[in-house]
């Protein structure tokens, strides 16, 4: 194919991943951009995915790259749309391609510093997700396998500005930024949600400073201890701390922070009170031995809805989804507090009374996508 612009519509910018090959998909307009860990970068007219019928033909892909290196995810620019970021928990890079343009090259690669050992030998660590600030351009961050959050200005250097640490070597799974941009959230292996302030907590200028610099984190919260104030949880299971594979803001109430924890656990911790204040516990994967992804290792990544504070995660004990209520008040039954007496007692038209739903499927689910103005789920299977 001839290099050439592609007329955008600007609308949907998402992503999921799809574990067989730890696929990372996300979505840019009408279009569909996803990376495998073969290391294929892909765009599909999203409109094809439609036809049932429709069979995997790359002649019908808008793009095709194979980069020859594993690919683990991938993320759009959200100041840029022209650009996608690409990068591998097998690599210390991350690359980023203009997709207005067919190329198999990229635009640019930044690069992490290499970690010193105490025998002097350069340890590369890789990366594990991205986050784009929605008003700079230039600013791209990074979590990798040691615990840290690196910062590029991309006007400066391809080396990163600043280095935000925690107090684990853990990898940190998932990073989500805040609906201003001052605030990065981390999720460790360990089972903590990290808060850092892109300010540097005094000011606004501590990004532009362009000096390399370490910022610890601004406050950090280990879930295990809260969801142990949790009365009714506490006394029916034993707290212990879990792996958090994904956090992800709710679009329609942005102080709830979702989380979801490797025993298929999934919740909402309030950014403003440091408490969880939703929770839904499945039954065990082990449970199901039918479950063909109830002995496999991988990160499942759920999403929001872009109304109603509900929230889609791919079942670790079946094949199909969960589809929560985190709405944020008593009325939702994943609420703490939730009292059911009080919900029949209301006004409201039984029909109307929230509650979860699970969805069937045929296969077992790994991650999910929603279209921000329809609410349209896209699930990818094993």
């Amino acid at each position: 194919m001839n290099e050439k612009a592609w007329k955008k519509h600007w609308f949907w910018k998402r992503y999921f991943k799809h574990d067989d090959e730890q696929d990372y998909m996300c979505y840019h307009g009408v279009y569909l951009a996803s990376v495998t860990k073969s290391g294929c970068l892909t765009v599909h007219d999203f409109d094809n995915l439609h036809n049932p019928d429709l069979k995997e033909d790359e002649a019908k892909q808008l793009l095709h790259i194979s980069t020859c290196q594993q690919l683990d995810v991938i993320r759009w620019n959200r100041a840029n749309q022209d650009e996608v970021a690409c990068t591998s928990t097998k690599s210390s890079e991350v690359h980023i391609f203009d997709i207005g343009y067919i190329s198999s090259e990229p635009v640019e690669v930044l690069r992490k510093r290499p970690t010193i050992t105490v025998h002097g030998c350069s340890v590369h660590k890789g990366l594990s997700d991205i986050a784009f600030s929605s008003c700079d351009n230039a600013r791209l961050l990074a979590s990798d396998m040691n615990g840290v959050i690196n910062v590029w200005d991309r006007r400066v250097s391809n080396l990163p500005c600043l280095e935000l640490t925690s107090d684990s070597n853990s990898t940190l799974n998932s990073i989500k930024l805040s609906e201003d941009n001052e605030i990065i959230f981390g999720a460790s292996k360990q089972g903590k949600v990290y808060m850092w302030d892109l300010r540097g907590g005094r000011s606004s200028t501590a990004f532009q400073n362009h000096k390399e610099g370490h910022y610890s984190p601004l406050s950090s919260v280990k879930l295990a201890h809260e969801l142990e104030k949790i009365w009714s949880l506490k006394a029916q299971s034993n707290i212990v701390s879990k792996e958090i594979h994904s956090i992800d803001i709710d679009p329609s109430s942005p102080h709830q922070l979702a989380f979801h924890l490797d025993d298929g656990w999934s919740g909402v911790l309030d950014i403003h009170k440091l408490q969880v204040t939703h929770i839904h516990c499945p039954p065990p994967p082990w449970l199901d031995e039918f479950n063909d992804l109830a002995n496999v290792s991988y990160l499942r990544k759920p999403c929001w809805l872009p109304i109603y504070s509900v929230y889609i995660v791919g079942s670790s004990s079946s094949n199909g989804l969960h589809l929560l209520d985190f709405y944020p008040d008593r009325s939702s039954p994943c609420h703490v507090d939730y009292n059911g007496e009080d919900l029949m007692r209301s006004e409201e038209p039984v029909s109307q009374h929230k509650q979860n739903k699970f969805l069937s499927l045929s296969e077992g689910v790994t991650a999910c996508a929603a279209h921000p103005q329809n609410g349209t789920v896209v699930a990818g299977t094993k």
